[in-house]
């Protein structure tokens, strides 16, 4: 049964229906009770608002809104919304109340899951954001603390619309949720949508299948900065031997841009369901033995949960907060139960053919007894009974109140005597409340006295003349950027503005210039150090860029001034962006052989690339090159020069002219490629080839053929 706990709310009746019989848990935005709906004699959980949030009419609006829209959801791995309502300053939701445990109960108790019971359980959340996303709802605050798993098997998320409602209800740049699974368009401002729950859902399997959060940080905001800066690594990394799928799942749905992620609900699910028919039996019950199971920080009591429960108390980034560089508040609370160990339920769920049957019965169910029950009432046998004690003892407290409230004596005409010393007393006290009003108003405390100038004197000089003054003060230190540290600024409410002696003066005292650390933006690309630096506080500066060998073209090489310096709000910061590696003069190496043209290249930061045919040559030598390209000119370090090699001179076939006319052979010997020599005899008087070297065979394309003319 659910512990006892001091809370004004329990054993009363909401909105003359809903019996609240214990506090389940408590959230960073509301409590959540186990009650009864008289109306229809069955348990829902009642969610009800803190003050705060009940009190803004703006929020209840659209609380309201979204309570409806979550009500139309009907799906059975949705926790159905079954009413709502407001109570004079009680505002409730009524959901339908899930007994059993939550998936941070399991992670506590397991630290990591089997693929296939990590599967399972991100199918049934899928299939719910589904139905959600479908229906134009989205989560915003998908964790394993509002993923409820019901005795009877059924996984269910919680929670529907009141993440939105919260969110829109907050001042500009605070931001609720849970920071250990934000999307980063949350943290930066750029609005939710169905791709912000895919990211959620996303860095949850990350955990089932690690036992461990990709990040983590002493306070939100470091976790925030990482969901943003930072790429959610490989679940394989911190659990060697899980599937690659497995990786790549996490990561598409974790990817830092929401276009690079899957479109919806509908579409994750279609993919998660392929990859579960698709892995081995050994890839859905892989153990890496190397990597022993995540001991958690701080086990949290098993037991019944609903929407808002426990998860772990130690861990910065599982809570509910607003994200602040400060350590969060309003940390989930949970009253101590005794269910059956999370450890048995998914024991009993891994050997059934469900995904988690047979979870163990409600350990809160009615087991009344005849002592005093912890809201005061007799104690009577059955459900029943005990409904209709309460109802008799809450109407014996309503007839003694009205009973205090009568007067037992009544008030007769008294003697004229007794009239004329109650009026004259009735005088006496006006004179004197007249009195004291015009000597409070005039000279007192409430006297108005007009604030003295105090601007750049210092401090104490400043305190000084406020006392002299008869003025409350609170001093409050701020930075200012012209009024140098220790000297007073002004004060709030301006000089020479009049205000009364008991009223409180803020005097404000500089501090200096507020200065910002530099961040380092080394190997950062242009547009992401400009967009760090601004997020600093600082601006950039001049832009220049310089050839670096190391360096990817597009990233900063240098910045002035260094990292952690400190600056003044909007101090440019100067970027060197590197241009790649400086560009090479290409070598000629037409006409050199072949392994001295290509160690040439190589020599000059360039690599040869042989063209795989080679080309005939009368002017270079066979193996050498013939021709290069590009021939000249600048290219980029290790690009490639293309050489074609000279095979040598063609081989042609000699004819014989011998006995015919020399011009005949001259002109055929010089179109067939050969050069030729004629050697007259007599002054070759006949025109006639007496003679030819050489007269048959094969010759090199180019060479001397000789004819002796006669």
């Amino acid at each position: 049964m659910h512990e006892p706990v001091n809370d004004p709310l329990l054993e009363t009746l909401v909105d003359n229906r809903y019996v609240v019989r214990s506090r389940i848990a408590r959230g960073g935005m509301s409590t959540v009770y186990l009650a009864t709906d008289t109306r229809l004699d069955r348990d829902v959980a009642l969610k009800v608002l803190y003050p705060h949030l009940a009190a803004d009419r703006g929020f209840l609006d659209r609380f309201e809104r979204e309570a409806k829209s979550a009500a139309r959801l009907s799906h059975p791995h949705v926790v159905g919304v079954l009413d709502q309502g407001i109570e004079d300053s009680l505002a409730y939701l009524v959901m339908e109340y899930v007994p059993g445990h939550t998936l941070r109960d399991v992670l506590n108790e397991r630290g990591r899951l089997t693929p296939r019971l990590a599967l399972a359980m991100l199918d049934a959340v899928v299939d719910g954001l589904a139905a959600a996303h479908e229906a134009g709802l989205v989560h915003r605050d998908v964790k394993p603390e509002n993923v409820l798993l019901a005795s009877s098997g059924a996984i269910k998320i919680a929670d529907f619309g009141l993440a939105r409602a919260v969110t829109t209800s907050t001042n500009t740049g605070t931001l609720v949720g849970t920071v250990a699974y934000l999307a980063p368009e949350l943290v930066t401002g750029a609005g939710a949508d169905e791709r912000s729950d895919i990211y959620s859902a996303g860095i949850m399997l990350y955990e089932m299948l690690t036992g461990v959060q990709p990040f983590t940080g002493e306070v939100p905001i470091q976790v925030a900065f990482a969901h943003v800066h930072s790429t959610v690594p490989a679940p394989s990394a911190a659990c060697p031997g899980l599937a690659q799928d497995l990786d790549e799942l996490v990561q598409w749905c974790t990817a830092q841009d929401p276009e690079d992620r899957p479109v919806d609900g509908r579409a994750l699910l279609g993919e998660l369901r392929h990859i579960r028919t698709s892995l081995t039996d050994a890839q859905l019950d892989f153990h890496s033995p190397g990597v022993p199971p995540a001991q958690p920080g701080h086990a949290a009591q098993p037991g019944n949960s609903q929407a808002e429960s426990p998860g772990q108390p130690n861990s910065l980034t599982a809570r509910t907060s607003v994200v602040r560089p400060v350590a969060p508040s309003g940390a989930t609370e949970v009253i101590g139960r005794t269910e059956p160990h999370a450890t048995e339920v998914i024991q009993r769920a891994e050997n059934a053919t469900t995904v988690l049957p047979g979870l163990p019965p409600q350990a809160d169910e009615q087991d009344y007894d005849d002592e005093m029950d912890d809201g005061g009432y007799p104690a009577v046998s059955g459900r029943a009974g005990r409904r209709q004690a309460r109802r008799d003892f809450k109407a014996q407290q309503k007839q003694s109140s009205r009973d205090a409230q009568r007067p037992e004596v009544s008030l007769r005409p008294g003697s004229p005597r007794r009239r004329g010393v109650l009026v004259g007393l009735l005088i006496f006290l006006l004179v004197a409340a007249a009195a004291f009003a015009g000597w409070f108003f005039g000279a007192g405390p409430g006297a108005l006295v007009s604030i003295p100038e105090v601007s750049n004197t210092p401090a104490a000089a400043a305190s000084a003349r406020l006392g002299d003054e008869g003025l409350r003060y609170t001093t409050n230190e701020v930075y200012d950027e012209v009024v140098a540290a220790g000297l007073a600024i002004g004060t709030d409410p301006n000089a020479p503005e009049q205000v009364r002696r008991f009223q409180t003066v803020t005097l404000l005292v500089s501090k200096g210039p507020e200065l910002f650390s530099v961040p380092n933006v080394i190997q950062r690309t242009l547009e992401s150090a400009e967009e760090e630096l601004s997020a600093a506080g600082l601006a950039a500066g001049s832009v220049t860029e310089d050839f670096n060998e190391s360096v990817p073209a597009g990233r900063v090489i240098a910045q002035v001034p260094a990292a952690d310096a400190e600056l003044r709000r909007g101090t440019p910061v100067d970027l060197t962006v590197s241009k790649g590696p400086a560009p090479v003069e290409v070598p000629s190496v037409v006409g050199q052989a072949e392994d001295r043209a290509v160690k040439a290249l190589e020599d000059a930061g360039l690599t040869a690339s042989i063209a795989p045919s080679r080309v005939n040559s009368t002017d270079v030598p066979k193996g050498a090159v013939v021709t290069q390209s590009p021939a000249g000119g600048l290219l980029e370090r290790g690009a490639a020069v293309t050489l074609t090699i000279s095979d040598g001179p063609r081989m042609i076939q000699v004819p014989s002219y011998i006995g015919k006319q020399a011009d005949t052979a001259r002109r055929e010997l010089e179109e067939l490629g050969f050069k030729v020599q004629v050697n007259e005899i007599l002054g070759g008087f006949f025109g006639t080839v007496r003679a030819q070297d050489p007269s048959s065979g094969t010759a090199p394309e180019g060479s001397v053929i000789t004819l002796t003319v006669v």
